[in-house]
């Protein structure tokens, strides 16, 4: 494992494919089985990394205050008037970063994996990502980023606190000149980026029963079917849920 690891949560994104979730909640605060995304995303990285940041920009408030309520400490880089994108965060982080290699997480990736052996077989030289088979949406030929990356400080440095993306700016090139450490993860991803792949993740999570967040109130005779309920959501008595979110007041039927 890298010694002196930092570890960033990327979590700034409006959610706008997402919406009308994002209405009520920011992406990174939308809950897979009861758990927030963002916390999910953390917990991947904890005890594989010697600090956590994360960037925040829409719910930025609501964002902030979620993590005063979890334990440890999270350096929060919130990122005004306008959201940096993937690369620009981590420009605006190069002083907290300072020198060290980098582990990065997009908080909307629904991964359950252990980090440790991706992070062991490292040469702290390469960037490297993980990625998953996907040949219609492949981002370096047949594989498909899938949220996880491994960046050494010489990667990192160039980057600047402006709106920029890390294909762009740093992989796309690595990519052409055969520099990108590809490691393929053979498990479950899904990208939380609209609702119906939401929906999913909540039910791998679950193994296939709906997924109802503690506090949720389920009437008497209601019925769900492949279905997510948040936490303090109320389903009535005798109401019937198939392929569907209840968010608060608000219900998507996903078809």
């Amino acid at each position: 494992m890298a010694d002196d690891l930092a570890g960033v949560v990327l979590a700034a994104g409006a959610g706008t494919r997402l919406w009308p979730l994002t209405l009520l909640r920011p992406k990174a605060l939308c809950p897979v089985a009861g758990v927030a995304l963002v916390d999910l995303a953390l917990d991947r990285l904890q005890g594989v990394v010697t600090d956590l940041a994360m960037n925040a920009h829409h719910g930025r408030g609501q964002v902030q205050r979620h993590l005063a309520g979890r334990a440890g400490s999270v350096h929060v880089s919130v990122e005004e008037p306008d959201a940096l994108g993937t690369a620009g965060a981590l420009g605006a982080l190069r002083s907290w970063i300072d020198g060290r290699p980098l582990l990065v997480t997009n908080a909307d990736a629904w991964l359950p994996i252990d980090l440790e052996p991706f992070v062991d077989g490292w040469d702290g030289e390469r960037v490297r990502l993980l990625t998953v088979r996907d040949p219609i949406r492949g981002d370096f030929g047949d594989l498909r980023y899938c949220g996880v990356a491994l960046m050494p400080w010489d990667a990192v440095a160039p980057l600047a606190p402006e709106p920029s993306g890390l294909y762009e700016a740093s992989w796309r090139d690595r990519w052409e000149a055969g520099a990108l450490d590809l490691v393929v993860h053979d498990g479950p991803f899904v990208d939380c980026g609209t609702a119906g792949d939401y929906l999913a993740a909540n039910l791998l999570a679950t193994g296939g029963p709906s997924a109802v967040g503690p506090g949720a109130t389920v009437g008497v005779g209601a019925t769900l079917e492949r279905s997510v309920v948040w936490p303090g959501s109320v389903v009535a008595p005798g109401e019937v849920l198939v392929d569907a979110i209840r968010a608060e007041h608000l219900t998507i039927l996903v078809r």
